[in-house]
């Protein structure tokens, strides 16, 4: 019952005009209309875009459950994930401010998502994006382009999970949010290690000893809980090459 809720006040939003409601900034501010691709298909198609707010950690859509809308991250933070058989779960990407996620090639979404912190998404019916795209080649060309991104990043992901060892891994993940996230030389992550684990097929203790090890190190600076300062990318990038 909860869902059908969910997808009914979707509905209702989408048939109503954009709404310009106050949104509490986050780290990462949504890029400008000139370097938002999801924002240059849904203005150039004139295809009428609805925002949404979710709370931290709900869900935004399930596992198996068809694929109406496609999303972007307008404020906040998103995380994908697979639960597996024997309950862990594999995080399959961060979505952060700007981000488009929701993009499928079948008809549902193989992947379940929900908000990290307090989220707000702009969405998109699905079917209005193809239909636009199946007349227009640039609303095509825009929508391949995402699409070969969010492949592009499975890839190096599987590459990840697959071939390095577990130092490796965060070097990585610290280097990625350090080029989405760091404002001012600092970022401030909005995951906790625990999803960082989950992203990295890591445990929680393995994250946190090697976050310990590169602050000891002198490569990495705690600046709060969440937030942190990179004083070494070099030897980071050398971890990660």
């Amino acid at each position: 019952m909860y869902h059908i809720a969910i997808r009914r006040k979707e509905m209702v939003m989408l048939n109503q005009p954009v709404t310009h409601s106050v949104v509490t900034p986050t780290a990462t501010v949504l890029p400008s209309p000139a370097a938002n691709p999801f924002a240059e298909i849904t203005g150039h198609a004139g295809l009428i875009a609805s925002e949404f707010s979710y709370k931290k950690d709900e869900e935004i859509y399930g596992e198996d459950e068809p694929a109406e809308y496609v999303y972007q991250v307008i404020s906040g933070a998103v995380r994908s994930y697979k639960l597996l058989s024997d309950g862990r779960r594999q995080i399959g990407a961060f979505h952060l401010p700007g981000d488009v996620f929701g993009l499928e090639f079948g008809s549902s979404h193989r992947l379940a998502a929900e908000a990290i912190i307090d989220t707000n998404v702009r969405l998109v019916k699905r079917r209005s994006l193809e239909q636009a795209a199946s007349v227009d080649v640039a609303v095509a060309r825009k929508l391949w382009t995402m699409t070969a991104g969010d492949l592009r990043h499975a890839e190096d992901h599987m590459l990840l999970l697959g071939r390095k060892t577990a130092m490796e891994r965060v070097a990585t993940f610290l280097l990625e949010m350090d080029r989405r996230l760091a404002v001012a030389g600092m970022m401030a992550l909005p995951m906790c290690r625990r999803d960082i684990g989950d992203y990295l097929g890591l445990t929680l203790e393995t994250v946190s000893r090697a976050l310990s090890q590169l602050h000891s190190q002198g490569v990495l600076g705690f600046s709060g809980a969440r937030q942190i300062v990179l004083r070494n990318r070099q030897r980071l990038r050398s971890m990660d090459a």
